[in-house]
């Protein structure tokens, strides 16, 4: 048996879950096994029909008053049990913070090696995956062999097919395929063996963002600020403000400092932009940095440094003091009525 991790809000599949399910299904078609979900949380039985869409025959549902609310040592326990009750082969999470952070925890209770951010995967006598490293700059090739292959989809990488309606269970190039899905799937209550250390670490509360305007992955125009901002961040956001569908984001080393909230930061670790153009203003360029706005179609860099890193990848550089070009920058888009 395939196994997939879904996340889920009040029983609305993620989009990331959605594709972590259509890698599942490609995996359970080359191997010949049926695919099923494991859902966690208030509502997870209402992923059923989703789920089912996706080509998942039955979905298992954990219950218990400990884990209606995110403990990730706790749910990681929980998949290693549903697995070595269903005789799991496989289990694919979705690659998000939580998703991985889970399926971390399975591994290091089964004593086997997680692959992350996987992209492809060929199954023979071992399972012969393709995986991002480095945010995406790097692609690896490598070998899973174990009793139970552990695996996380790259978020976005991969597209979410439905099973249902006629489509095959998963589309690949050399015309793998499995069933074709159709209906609910069923659903199955699975009561887990927690123990109380397992819930030494779990979500108490959800507070909500007071932060508005457009999120930095939907940005048109991110401006960007690192350490050379030295804390003021006044002129990016006034900058930010004249531009329609604009976003003001961070480096790591900004975050760090406690300038910037960590929704802010832009990187391996932070957001990833694709923004038609990215100001990036008193950063260095770490890789680490690059890695989050390597989408970004055109790269304006302005630093005092002329041997920046950034300044090698920029499509654009001033070099210069931020909080004199970042002002003449709004003044002129004040002169010419803003920007359309």
């Amino acid at each position: 048996m395939v196994l997939a991790l879904v996340e889920h809000d009040g029983g609305d599949v993620d989009d990331v879950s959605l594709q972590a399910l259509t890698l599942a299904r490609d995996v359970a078609a080359q191997t010949g096994e049926p695919l099923e979900a494991v859902a966690f949380g208030a509502g997870a039985e209402g992923v059923a029909e989703q789920v089912g869409a996706y080509g998942a025959e039955t979905v298992r549902v954990v219950e218990g008053d400990d884990l209606v609310d995110y403990a990730p040592e706790a749910y990681g326990r929980a998949v290693v049990q549903c697995a070595e009750e269903t005789g799991t082969e496989a289990v694919v999470a979705p690659g998000t913070d939580r998703g991985a952070e889970v399926l971390a925890h399975a591994a290091a209770k089964l004593n086997e090696t997680m692959a992350a951010e996987v992209t492809d995967v060929e199954v023979g006598d071992s399972y012969e995956i393709t995986r991002q490293r480095w945010g995406g700059t790097l692609i690896e090739h490598a070998r899973l062999t174990a009793d139970t292959n552990l695996l996380t989809v790259a978020p976005n990488e991969i597209s979410a097919s439905e099973a249902s309606g006629g489509s095959p269970r998963a589309e690949r190039s050399d015309g793998v395929s499995a069933e074709t899905g159709d209906g609910a799937a069923d659903v199955s209550a699975f009561a887990p063996d927690v123990q109380d250390g397992d819930l030494r670490v779990r979500l108490t509360r959800v507070e909500e963002s007071d932060v508005e305007g457009v999120p930095l992955g939907e940005a048109r125009v991110v401006v960007g600020g690192g350490r050379g901002t030295d804390g003021d961040y006044s002129a990016l956001e006034e900058l930010a403000e004249r531009i329609p569908n604009a976003a003001v984001g961070s480096s790591r080393a900004a975050v760090n400092e406690g300038w910037r909230p960590h929704d802010d930061q832009i990187g391996q670790t932070g957001a990833k932009i694709s923004p038609e153009i990215y100001i990036a203003a008193g950063i260095s360029g770490a890789v680490q940095h690059m890695v989050g706005c390597k989408g970004a179609e055109n790269i304006l860099a302005v630093n005092t440094d002329p041997e920046a890193a950034i300044i090698q990848k920029a499509d654009w550089a001033v070099i210069g003091d931020l909080h004199e070009v970042i002002p003449a920058v709004s003044e002129k888009l004040d002169d010419r009525g803003h920007s359309e």
